[in-house]
């Protein structure tokens, strides 16, 4: 079985028309390329109207994809009543402003369309899943989860990636319409377990940055990972998601990407904490939103709400909230009593 199709970039007709996608970061914009590859029209929602005009004007984003040639296909538009007509929305806003947004479009969509959740995390008041927050402020819309590895700027720059899509509803069909030769995508109805990976994977990835800015070694990396995933595969299990998605695309995948490599915004913020640099201080110099930084203490919460131990997570939360230093959080972890391993 080939994992990509033929790499021509050749468009894909489908029967979703129009389709918006509610976020011009690096992730919605990359979206926004991806989504225009399959043949639909595609509108591209900024927050910030500086950022619509200037990829109207000058099709580029440099804001927050720089380097990236955006077609004039794509149109874009700072105006949330632009999306009404679309067949379909991705709603790529971080995660704890989605509830907000979703709001905003329940005043403004007259008819359900499927909603597919590009964001990743838990909200941070509540310990709702994306899918959960969707739901109680769009109730009756059709909700899909797209989640996976992929750096926004591989993808915008169409190399080959691979996701999956989580959908109670028809998840094939939605996934043919945003498939394109180097997007593919892989279905379940595991809307937990997609999410799950997706979220707390930033969380790690905190971690992992720490570990290599403190120079512990990939040893140090590889045992940080696969025990985070085991504490993944717990928090998911006691949500009712099955094992196997956190082995797949949305679980080990996106853990793997995002916990090896600098590109990732949470892994770099990590490496800079590791190197001793102020979180504030770092945070001021960034324009884009490290999701890790909210997740750690919404996982955190909503691990404790079901009896989960996360103890990586929470090492992670008490450096973030600066309760402990990073050099008490490994001594802490490294001290924990020795067990048999399992998930």
């Amino acid at each position: 079985m080939k994992l990509f199709g033929s790499l021509s970039g050749e468009l894909m007709p489908h029967s979703f028309t129009s389709i918006g996608i509610i976020g011009a970061g690096a992730w919605g914009t990359a979206l926004a390329l991806a989504v225009r590859r399959t043949g639909s029209e595609v509108t591209l929602w900024a927050l910030e109207p500086e950022v619509a005009a200037e990829i109207t004007e000058k099709r580029k984003n440099t804001v927050f994809l720089p380097g990236i040639d955006i077609p004039p296909e794509i149109r874009t538009t700072s105006e949330l009543s632009d999306l009404t007509a679309c067949k379909m929305l991705i709603l790529a806003t971080p995660a704890q402003h989605l509830r907000a947004m979703c709001q905003n479009l329940a005043r403004l969509l007259k008819q359900p369309v499927p909603l597919v959740i590009a964001s990743k995390g838990i909200e941070k008041a509540s310990y709702r899943l994306m899918s959960e927050v969707v739901a109680e402020e769009l109730p009756g819309f059709p909700i899909y989860i797209l989640s996976g590895p992929s750096f926004a700027k591989e993808v915008a720059q169409n190399l080959p990636a691979a996701l999956t899509l989580a959908s109670e509803h028809d998840v094939e069909t939605v996934a043919q319409a945003l498939s394109s030769p180097c997007f593919r995508l892989y279905t379940t109805d595991d809307i937990i377990g997609a999410q799950i990976g997706g979220a707390v994977k930033n969380v790690l990835a905190i971690a992992c940055g720490i570990i290599s800015g403190r120079h512990l070694g990939e040893n140090a990396r590889a045992g940080l990972i696969t025990r985070g995933l085991a504490e993944i595969v717990r928090l998911a299990k006691a949500l009712g998601a099955r094992t196997e998605t956190l082995m797949g695309l949305s679980g080990i995948g996106d853990v793997v990407l995002t916990c090896s490599s600098l590109q990732s915004r949470n892994m770099s913020l990590g490496f800079e904490l590791g190197q001793g640099k102020n979180l504030q201080a770092i945070l001021a110099e960034r324009k884009s939103v490290a999701e890790g930084l909210s997740s750690a203490a919404a996982t955190l919460g909503l691990a404790r709400r079901h009896g989960v131990d996360m103890p990586v997570v929470s090492a992670v939360d008490m450096v973030l909230r600066d309760m402990a230093t990073i050099d008490e959080s490994i001594k802490a972890l490294l001290s924990r009593p020795l067990k048999k391993e399992t998930l």
